[in-house]
């Protein structure tokens, strides 16, 4: 009988943290010597939406630089996983009614690898990846994921890769301390989290202005959802990263059945 696995929710951050020595990718590097060893891993990142909902489905992903600015270093980043085009159909199962489209084109974005390399370097557990649907609110994202419940008890690392709080448009790379709203909102949000209050954390738009900063776009702050989704009563949660930087927060959490060890 397989073990459950946990599911985690990482704030990704700059991708510089794949190959910056920093607390972030300590951590990161942490999770991957301490979590149960995996079959395979499902990612949901901030950096591919599509109109519908998309898994990925080759055999060898590519690895995707999506991103402009940074140096050589970064691009250099491969992240040579294997896909699993099984696991792809299964999800497309697990999703029933669902137009699940099979990308055997696509590969793996920064927000799957960026995490993903630290944890797992040798790239030796395959990785699929589901697209967030521009269509959909977030309580039907929500309600999406927990169709995947069924995942952790075949061996699968369900990962979410984003930001709570992510608002490029006014971060300040000089700034260390954070917005009040940033950080109030943060504090809201793991509140929420801790008291089991999921839908209020679906209709984010109702905590009013703070939100609106925080969530200027929802794509970094959906693959929470997705995670929390996956929470059953007998499971114990954990947050680690717990900081806001600027007009970003790194905070991230683990959800797992009692008795895995955490990230620290």
């Amino acid at each position: 009988m397989n073990q459950r696995m946990p599911a985690l929710f990482i704030g990704h951050g700059s991708p510089m943290n794949t190959i910056e020595d920093n607390g972030f990718r300590r951590s990161w590097q942490a999770l991957g010597k301490t979590l149960p060893r995996a079959k395979a891993i499902l990612c949901i990142s901030a950096h591919w939406e599509t109109m519908g909902v998309a898994v990925t489905a080759s055999l060898k992903p590519p690895t995707i630089h999506d991103f402009y600015g940074f140096p050589k270093a970064l691009f250099d980043v491969q992240y040579p996983a294997p896909g699993n085009p099984d696991l792809a159909n299964r999800i497309a199962e697990l999703l029933g009614s669902e137009t699940v489209h099979l990308d055997t084109e696509r590969g793996l974005d920064h927000g799957v690898w960026s995490v993903l390399q630290p944890m797992y370097p040798a790239a030796d557990i395959p990785v699929v990846q589901l697209s967030l649907d521009r269509t959909r609110n977030a309580a039907s994202h929500y309600e999406l994921a927990k169709k995947l419940r069924p995942l952790r008890e075949q061996g699968i690392l369900i990962v979410g890769s984003g930001n709570i709080v992510h608002n490029l448009r006014v971060f300040d790379y000089q700034q260390t301390q954070p917005y009040d709203w940033a950080a109030v909102f943060d504090l809201m949000v793991k509140n929420c989290i801790t008291q089991n209050d999921h839908a209020a954390l679906c209709n984010y738009q109702n905590f009013g202005e703070m939100a609106a900063l925080s969530i200027p776009t929802a794509e970094h702050y959906l693959p929470l959802l997705y995670v929390l989704a996956q929470q059953l009563n007998d499971e114990s949660l954990e947050f680690f990263n717990e900081e806001v930087m600027s007009s970003i927060s790194m905070r991230s959490l683990q959800i797992a059945p009692t008795g895995i060890s955490s990230s620290e």
